[in-house]
Formats: structure tokens, C-alpha cells, sequence
């Protein structure tokens, strides 16, 4: 949040509380600050466009005039308009708990970040979402690397901004007008880092109906750690994805209301995104596939698969699919078809929210412990307390520190999303250093390295 976005609303509840509690401020001086705090506004308004966010202060700053103007006569008349105008003060502190630019967290590893997007369209697969017999599987992955140096040239937090659909996984999308101004600390088109040729490679997969955007802060973590982060977006999935066309592919379809329609649903839609997945790795190996700056310098033989939710579920499936996918990693997601039953030839890890914070559900802990005892080449397993299932995501950064505050007695989560994180990128980084898998002794230093994270190997 902005300083002068947290001003303007603070100045229009402070004029406000000032009129209504005092006589004391003559008329003029009271209509000449309100004045002075309106001009901001309107110059913000100007500059930026307008913020939903801040219709209650424009309304408070319009009520509080009208009040030093009018001075409402009668007792009724006084209180009801101190009534409405302490509503209003309620209502403009709205945007400090939903600031309309969050703020993600800085990386913090040794390189700064640059980012580039790629929009495939693969030739051997027919679009089943939708019912154009010619239209083929659209696949997008930003790619997050460590940059030779910050440019200072930006880049776009998510796809179709000023043409966003109503929602944008359950947020309404009026609400993220503002997102194009977020930092999101990767510098669009930057060079790579040079001091090694090739680079280790991550492919990402969001959770179900997430766009990729909603992970910045996490793959921008790692890719500071020395990684090439490719992050996914599923089409017809995910909430908002823009095609290599210009189209913007939204949602298409309802889930099924039953419970063995859902699970067949899912099913099926983890094999399609498993096979996004693989659809990327055939990009690696494509001559200038990855334009300039990365073909040629991806090590395609130290190639890891990871997700969030949904997204844990489709590495997985991808790894045991696919041997160039030398390990796998799920972060709180469930396993749904045959996939719990198979034996998985990489190394896996499996990380987790706090049972308690979050309620698993029986299937993500009977079917991960499914898998986990079947790992061949064994693995790890480890619980983050007091994190909840969204504190992986940038969505609880969508909110104020008072805002996560709150949000946190209600559902969990208070370690917080940058807490979390930042303990996820170093267990991730030691399990994905050096030979795939990592050395155990390393995986469970970063383990310990946070507080009330639980767990350990597994498997062989």
C-alpha cells in the first residue's frame, strides 16, 4: 500500500472525527482541510483511475462538508447525520484492510529476479473445454530466473488486466483494478544470470482455479535461490489466462454437485493439467522455444515438478509419468485416481499446512500417506504450524497487516504468508540443490531452521 494511498482515507477519517467531536474548528478552516484532503484525492484519481476501494472515503470527505456547511439543526437531526458520518468513517477504513496495490514481499536470495511469458499452443491436443472442433490445448508459463541485474522495467501481476471477468477465484474482479501497479520484483525481459550456463529447472503448478499471478511472491523466493521457475497457467481452469491469441480464457463449465461426479471431474482434470506439464518440458528441449535469453541454458537434466493444492497433485501425476521430471513436490494438495496407488521413481517431498489450521480433509491424508509409503526412491515429509492452507498464496497479502490479523482468528494461518514462505523456499531449496532430492541431513537443517515445523524422511 502506498503512502499516499494510506493518507487519504486517514486524513478523511481524522477531519471527520475532528468536526464531529469538537465545535471548536470554525467553518472555514474545517471546509478548507476537507478541501486540501478532496484536492489529493482528485489528483490521485486523476493519475490512477478510480478505486472502488475508496468510494467510502470520497463519500465521507462529501458527508463531513455537507455537515460543516449545513450544521444540522434539531437533536435528531444532528445525531442521525453523526450516525451516518461514523458509518462512513467505518466504511473508508475498508480500504486499509483491502489497500487497492498490495504489497509483496521483497525476495530475498542473491539474485534479483527477471521474468519473461510464454503463450504455446500445442498442435497435438484438441481443446476439450470448449467446442470448437479446431481449437487446440492452449499452454502459458511465466518463467522467473535469476537476473544478471535489475532493470527496473517491471512486469504485469496478472492477465487481463482492464478486461478482468466479474471474478477472479471468488475475488470480485472490480476489486483488482489496481493490480497493475503491484511490484512484483521480477523485471520483465532481464538477462540471465552468468554465472553458471545452465540453470536448474521448476516447473510450478497453481492451485485448482488459480491463476499463476497468485504465487509471485513464492516463485519469485526461489528463483532469487538460483532457480528457473516455469509457473503454469491451465486454461479453462484457471480463473483468468490470456491465450496465445489475445483471447482471455475463463472458466467453462460447473462442477459436479455429486461426489463421484467431483472425484471423476478431478480426475480428469489432473490429467490434463499433468499433461500441461510435460507439454512444457517438450519446450525445453525446442530450439528457441524459450526465446534468447534462457534456450540453451535450462539444464534439462535437473528438472523438479511442484504445486500448490491441485497444482501438488499434478506434479505429482507428471512425475509418475515422465523420468525427466527428476522430483516431485506437493504443498497441501490431494491426490485423486490411481495416483495414490503408484510408485513414484523420484525423489518427494510433501509439505503441509497445519492439520488443525487447515482440516484436511480424510482423502489428503489417507491418499498422500498412500503414496508416501510407496516412494521409490523415498522422501520427506514435514507439517508448518499455525499456516493454514492459503498462507502459500499471495492472497492473504491482498489484505492489510491488520486485515491478515483478523482474517487469521477466523480461519488460521498466523504464521503468515511471508513466515510461511520463506520456510517453504529453504526446505524447497535444499531438497532441490545439488543431485535431486537433495542430502536429508540438509533438507531437515531447513527444516529446523523455522520454528513448530514438524516431520522428516520417509519412505526408503
Amino acid at each position: 500500500m502506498s503512502l499516499i494511498d494510506a493518507v487519504i482515507p486517514l486524513a478523511a477519517i481524522v477531519c471527520a472525527v475532528a468536526v464531529m467531536c469538537t465545535e471548536r474548528i470554525g467553518r472555514a478552516p474545517a471546509l478548507g482541510l476537507l478541501g486540501a484532503v478532496a484536492l489529493v484525492a482528485a489528483v490521485q484519481w486523476l493519475r490512477e483511475g478510480f478505486y472502488w476501494q475508496f468510494l467510502p472515503t470520497y463519500l465521507l470527505l462529501v458527508a463531513t462538508a455537507w455537515f460543516v456547511a449545513a450544521r444540522p439543526s434539531g437533536r435528531l437531526g444532528g445525531v442521525a447525520a453523526r450516525v451516518g458520518i461514523g458509518l462512513l468513517v467505518v466504511a473508508a477504513a475498508f480500504a486499509w484492510v483491502l489497500p487497492p496495490v498490495p504489497t509483496l514481499p521483497a525476495p530475498s536470495g542473491l539474485y534479483p529476479v527477471g521474468t519473461e511469458t510464454f503463450r504455446w499452443v500445442d498442435p497435438d491436443r484438441p481443446e476439450t473445454a470448449t467446442d470448437d472442433p479446431a481449437d487446440h490445448r492452449n499452454v502459458i508459463a511465466q518463467a522467473w530466473y535469476p537476473a544478471a541485474e535489475p532493470t527496473g522495467s517491471g512486469s504485469r501481476y496478472l492477465d487481463g488486466l482492464g478486461r478482468l471477468p466479474r471474478q477472479v477465484s471468488q475475488i470480485p474482479g472490480f476489486l483488482l483494478r489496481g493490480y497493475d501497479r503491484i511490484d512484483t520484483h521480477g523485471d520483465y525481459g532481464a538477462s540471465l544470470a552468468r554465472d553458471r550456463d545452465r540453470w536448474p529447472v521448476v516447473l510450478f503448478s497453481p492451485g485448482y482455479g488459480a491463476p499463476r499471478a497468485f504465487y509471485t511472491a513464492l516463485v519469485a523466493e526461489l528463483a532469487s535461490r538460483g532457480f528457473v521457475i516455469l509457473a503454469v497457467d491451465h486454461p479453462y481452469e484457471a480463473a483468468v489466462a490470456e491465450l496465445a491469441d489475445g483471447r482471455l480464457a475463463t472458466p467453462v463449465g460447473d462442477f459436479p454437485a455429486d461426489d463421484a461426479g467431483g472425484e471423476r471431474y478431478m480426475t480428469e482434470q489432473q490429467a490434463v493439467r499433468a499433461a500441461d506439464l510435460r507439454f512444457v518440458l517438450d519446450q525445453l528441449d525446442r530450439p528457441g522455444a524459450l526465446g534468447p535469453r534462457l534456450s540453451g541454458h535450462l539444464d534439462t537434466e535437473h528438472v523438479a515438478a511442484i504445486g500448490h493444492s491441485f497444482g501438488g497433485a499434478a506434479a505429482a501425476a507428471a512425475a509418475a509419468d515422465d523420468d525427466r521430471i527428476r522430483a516431485a513436490a506437493n504443498i497441501d494438495g490431494t491426490l485423486y485416481g490411481d495416483l495414490p496407488n503408484r510408485t513414484l521413481r523420484q525423489p518427494f517431498l510433501l509439505l503441509e499446512s497445519e492439520h488443525d489450521e487447515t482440516g484436511h480433509s480424510g482423502n489428503f491424508l489417507e491418499r498422500n500417506a498412500a503414496l508416501l509409503d510407496r516412494l521409490g526412491a523415498g522422501g520427506f515429509r514435514f507439517e508448518i504450524g499455525d499456516a493454514n492452507h492459503y498462507s502459500f498464496t499471495d492472497v492473504p497479502l491482498f489484505l492489510s497487516g491488520p486485515g491478515r490479523f483478523a482474517l487469521a482468528q477466523i480461519i488460521g494461518g498466523s504464521r503468515g504468508p511471508v513466515a510461511t514462505q520463506r520456510a517453504t523456499v529453504d526446505i524447497m531449496v535444499a531438497f532441490l540443490s545439488g543431485p535431486l532430492g537433495g542430502s536429508g541431513a540438509d533438507i531437515v537443517a531447513a527444516a529446523g531452521k523455522h520454528r513448530d515445523i514438524r516431520g522428516g524422511p520417509v519412505g526408503r
